[in-house]
């Protein structure tokens, strides 16, 4: 059975939040942010929003694990949002300005399983960080 897209954008987000074992409030806090203000989320009812991180880690502890994730969320979602989900991903990751090891390993499978080209991806990322940096 193929996710709907919006649930494939948000499982990207959690597989990138978990990826280090530390869900922190920051993380969790953006994702919610990201679904209630994107335009891409606009007719995603975000009542379902915990629901759907659920059934995203629960996905996580099958067989296929990560990789089978991987795989049914880039079924999932069109080309055309391929680069919103990689953006949505990297939100995610930046968000506490400090990206560990595990999150820029997480974030290389994602960038590899939706075939984004490298300009693409310098893009995304210097475009986050700008977004989320501070004066002080």
């Amino acid at each position: 059975m193929s996710l709907p897209p919006h649930e494939a954008l948000i499982y990207l987000m959690v597989i990138t939040s978990a990826s280090d074992r530390d869900m922190t409030d920051v993380e969790l806090a953006r994702i919610g942010d990201v679904v209630r203000s994107w335009p891409v989320f606009e007719d995603f009812d975000h009542d379902r929003l915990v629901g759907v991180a659920q059934d995203c880690q629960k996905m996580l502890h099958e067989k296929d694990g990560l990789e089978g994730v991987l795989a049914r969320v880039a079924e999932a979602l069109p080309e055309r949002l391929l680069d919103t989900a990689y953006a949505a991903a990297f939100e995610v990751a930046a968000v506490d300005l400090e990206m560990r090891l595990e999150e820029v390993r997480v974030l290389q499978l994602i960038r590899r399983q939706l075939d984004l080209d490298t300009l693409t991806v310098a893009a995304i990322a210097r475009s986050a960080k700008a977004r989320l940096r501070t004066l002080t």
